[in-house]
């Protein structure tokens, strides 16, 4: 009998590993700072262009003085599920405040994003149903397809004619039909095209989750993501957001009908079967939550932010994708090519994000950018001059 631990000397841990000995492995960066638009690593500064930190409140002191006296009060845990006795006054408060938020009937909190996508679907998805997903959803999406009892299928990257297609070509079960799609996609930072996408879910009388994670505090008037920036949000049925990121936390909810929400609070595995998320991390959210909606000139900067490197980037020649959102991506192609590109990036003071198949389509290995509202301007200047100077060394531009 094969030995199960043959493959753990191979693949990707074998290539990882030389990666290490040959000094340009890119991940597992240990930051000896807080998050902010400068970190420390081994001693250096580098400048942060590869979080998702949008608003920058992560160092807000009205966050973290929320953070500290939500210890105080509550402990540093919960030491049970919500389901049992993990529930505290602090979850049904920010559940309330986020339904309110994003005018919804109800919303459940979970302990992290990839579990409340995971959960969530895998509950709605029954037997006999059916669920579609992008192509380019996040691994939580695909996660939860997989554990569905329901068929899944995939549809071409915000190719509403393929997503037809495939609908017309399966929708025979005679169960239910639920459409998920990223809201923002993470690694190409395009917007899912939600007024095609929901016309050809009310053909064919299919449901609509919509992944808000890099969405929620971004788009829309009031930060309610991708549905309010369309002016869809009565069509979208099921709205997840994570506090990974705007939030400045860590986390996720799903906000939709009350008796849909109850439904997946009541049997949701990953939900019933996890620790709740501590007080901290809740009491965070909650004062994030308050700063987004009284200062929307967090996120006016944000994407004045992004304008100027979205420019700055074109202007100098670099690939930048289909880039609609402070995700800008740099499109290289070649893995090695990346890879060297980000080293000499990491050793000029700026940490970026390589990110290479299958979190991108072969051939498409791309630099991963992202943008805070609280980047100054010389910090973005810097990072633009860096990009010309490699980039012209690389032969990209």
């Amino acid at each position: 009998m094969k030995d199960l631990f043959s493959k753990c000397s191979s693949g990707t841990s074998a290539r990882a590993r030389q990666a290490i000995a040959d000094g340009w492995y890119p991940y597992f960066k240990a930051i000896q700072s807080g998050a902010d638009t400068e970190v420390t690593i081994n001693g250096e500064k580098k400048i942060m262009i590869g979080s998702n930190n949008y608003l920058g409140l992560t160092q807000d002191e009205r966050v973290k003085k929320a953070s500290k006296d939500a210890i105080d009060k509550y402990g540093s845990g919960c030491t049970g599920s919500r389901f049992l006795n993990g529930t505290l006054s602090l979850h049904e408060e920010l559940e309330e405040k986020l339904a309110e938020f994003m005018q919804s009937e109800a919303a459940l909190l979970f302990s992290t994003g990839f579990q409340t996508n995971q959960g969530t679907i895998s509950t709605i998805v029954g037997r006999n149903d059916l669920v579609v997903g992008d192509n380019e959803n996040h691994a939580s999406i695909v996660d939860g397809t997989r554990l569905a009892f329901g068929k899944a299928l995939k549809y071409r990257h915000n190719d509403m004619a393929d997503l037809d297609k495939v609908l017309t070509s399966n929708n025979n079960n005679g169960g239910g039909v639920l459409i998920v799609s990223d809201g923002v996609f993470s690694m190409g930072g395009d917007i899912v095209n939600l007024p095609e996408l929901i016309k050809t879910a009310k053909k064919h009388n299919a449901r609509v989750m919509i992944d808000d994670a890099h969405s929620i505090g971004v788009l829309g008037a009031n930060g309610r993501g991708t549905a309010e920036h369309f002016g869809l949000e009565k069509d979208v049925d099921l709205v997840m957001g994570t506090f990974s990121k705007s939030f400045a936390s860590i986390g996720g909810f799903i906000s939709g009908k009350e008796y849909v929400i109850h439904h997946i609070k009541h049997n949701s595995r990953a939900l019933i079967f996890s620790a709740s998320p501590p007080p901290a991390a809740v009491a965070t959210v909650l004062k994030c939550l308050e700063i987004m909606q009284k200062e929307p000139e967090r996120r006016e900067k944000l994407w004045s932010n992004y304008k100027k490197m979205k420019e700055g980037f074109t202007q100098l020649g670099f690939n930048t994708g289909k880039s609609q959102t402070p995700i800008i991506p740099i499109i290289i192609g070649d893995d090695e090519k990346t890879f060297g590109f980000w080293k000499l990036l990491y050793e000029n003071g700026v940490f970026v994000n390589p990110v290479i198949s299958p979190a991108v389509p072969p051939g498409m290995a791309l630099l991963r950018t992202s943008y805070m509202a609280t980047h100054k301007e010389e910090e973005l200047d810097k990072v633009l001059d860096i990009f010309a100077k490699l980039g012209k060394k690389f032969g990209v531009i």
